[in-house]
């Protein structure tokens, strides 16, 4: 499976790519009104109870804007947060630091939402089952998005088409599951291959095949149960569909090894953050 690699190289890239969006054609036009050079001192605080993330993020964009700027971390990456607690201190430019404060905070909100959003799910299922993302992520923001699963606990599913075959109903619509895994088995290459079902007779159809896992969509837990003991013997698990925080803990009672969830990523709710002068 291909690595998230947040280097420096990175962040300093889509840092620019932020600010150059925010900034184009003619800067801050109302922050460059404040002529009079004054040092001011901001402090970041949160608004409510999160993971924190994306420190790094905001440090940077302060430091395109201005290397003068001194962004000092109070709390640490990954680190779970209470409401009123002190992230971090800005010193610098009054003009400087209004420019960039948006993007920053931009950064951290997002990224802090979709860690607290996942170390929820992760807090309810037990140690055994994994809570994995899925490619429901914002189109070029992959990388941030499945880093910020990490920060929350989580696990990375494949990260694009290329890491793992997925044989999916729309797959198997198009052709025949057991021609389609022995394709896969033939092409692997050491790649995993994980075969969807949504029913046991699929399931029986396929059962002891050469392939790693067994994704059950959006079975009911009665049947998922059942599903998961034929299977385990032979395979890893994961379900999926529809997972929220009122089902994970039953569908993870059912011996499931992972559940993969979409609405870690694509629905998670900024967290709420302010500066303070």
């Amino acid at each position: 499976m291909s690595q998230i690699k947040l280097s420096n190289y990175y962040i300093n890239n889509i840092v620019k790519l932020a600010l150059n969006e925010d900034l184009y054609p003619s800067g801050d036009i109302t922050s460059n009104l404040v002529k009079n050079k004054k040092i001011i001192k901001i402090k970041l605080i949160t608004n409510q109870k999160a993971v924190i993330g994306g420190l790094e993020f905001a440090k940077q964009t302060f430091k395109l804007i201005d290397k003068k700027i001194k962004f000092i971390v109070k709390k640490k990456e990954g680190s779970s947060v209470k409401k009123n607690d002190l992230i971090a201190t800005i010193k610098g430019k009054a003009e400087n630091i209004l420019i960039g404060e948006r993007v920053a905070l931009n950064f951290i909100s997002h990224i802090s939402g979709i860690a607290t959003k996942t170390n929820k799910f992760v807090k309810l299922v037990n140690k055994n089952c994994k809570i994995c993302c899925t490619r429901k992520t914002i189109p070029t923001l992959r990388v941030i998005q499945k880093y910020a699963v990490k920060l929350g606990g989580g696990f990375n599913h494949r990260f694009n088409l290329s890491d793992e075959f997925l044989i999916k109903d729309n797959h198997i619509a198009s052709s025949d599951i057991t021609t389609l895994i022995s394709l896969a088995i033939k092409n692997k290459k050491k790649r995993k291959i994980t075969v969807e079902v949504d029913n046991l007779n699929q399931l029986k159809k396929i059962v002891g095949l050469k392939f790693n896992t067994v994704l059950f969509d959006n079975m009911n837990i009665k049947i998922l149960m059942a599903g998961v003991k034929i299977a385990k013997k032979y395979y890893e698990t994961e379900a999926s569909g529809n997972v929220n925080l009122r089902s994970v803990k039953k569908i993870a009672e059912t011996g499931v090894n992972r559940i993969s969830i979409g609405s870690i990523t694509h629905s998670a709710p900024a967290i709420d953050l302010k500066l303070e002068i």
